[in-house]
């Protein structure tokens, strides 16, 4: 009979993964050893290839298990049932709440991904798109027009520039958080979005960059 994972496997595992981004995040995914990782981690060589056989492996898993806690947020708000701009409100701020504390999560999917084998990269990449969708989707219902114009996806992304790389200059011991962050990039985004909508010259122009997409 196989033996059963310990009850402590999943911390342990979440620990690893832990150590493991903040590693890769610092160094880049090539710079990092498996001794290194082990290091990092607290725990021996061997007890670290019980868990993860390889550094590929333990890449997977850190964009894996992070893309999937984005989607969490995105089923959790939708449950909700808000209304429009409260949907999206609140997608914009458990966002920004999950970003001030994934930062090395963060850099790892931006940065190393692209060295995973094809078929992983692509069942990350298929998740990620998940979440683009979702947020175009929320911007949709507070603008359907962005939609008619095909430009809610790409409306979509320039959201998530602005909010993607907020860690990079917002400290944190500076007077604002990530929380009171939130709603001043919620307000200006959808400001900026209505206006454009409203306006002859931007619509004109939004159609202009619809057409040439």
């Amino acid at each position: 009979m196989a033996r059963g994972k310990a009850p402590t496997f999943e911390l342990q595992r979440a620990a690893m993964l832990r150590a493991a981004a903040g590693l890769f995040a610092e160094k880049g995914f090539h710079n990092a050893s498996m001794s290194a990782i082990a290091q990092a981690c607290g725990v021996s060589k061997p007890l670290l290839y019980h868990y993860y056989r390889d550094k590929e492996h333990l890449l997977f898993d850190i964009a894996d298990s992070y893309i999937d806690e984005l989607l969490a947020i995105v089923a959790s708000v939708e449950a909700r049932k808000l209304g429009p701009e409260a949907h999206f409100t609140e997608l914009v701020t458990r966002f920004m709440e999950e970003y001030e504390h994934a930062q090395d999560h963060h850099m790892v999917l931006v940065q190393d991904v692209k060295f995973l084998k094809e078929e992983q990269a692509e069942s990350v990449a298929a998740k990620q798109r998940g979440v683009v969708a979702a947020f175009a989707d929320a911007l949709a219902r507070v603008e359907p027009g962005l939609k008619g114009r095909k430009l809610d996806k790409a409306v979509t992304m320039i959201l998530f520039g602005m909010i993607n790389w907020t860690f990079t200059w917002l400290r944190a011991d500076g007077p604002l958080t990530f929380h009171d962050m939130a709603p001043i990039v919620t307000g200006i985004f959808l400001n900026g979005v209505r206006g454009l909508m409203r306006d002859e010259d931007g619509s004109a122009a939004a159609s202009r960059v619809a057409a040439g997409a």
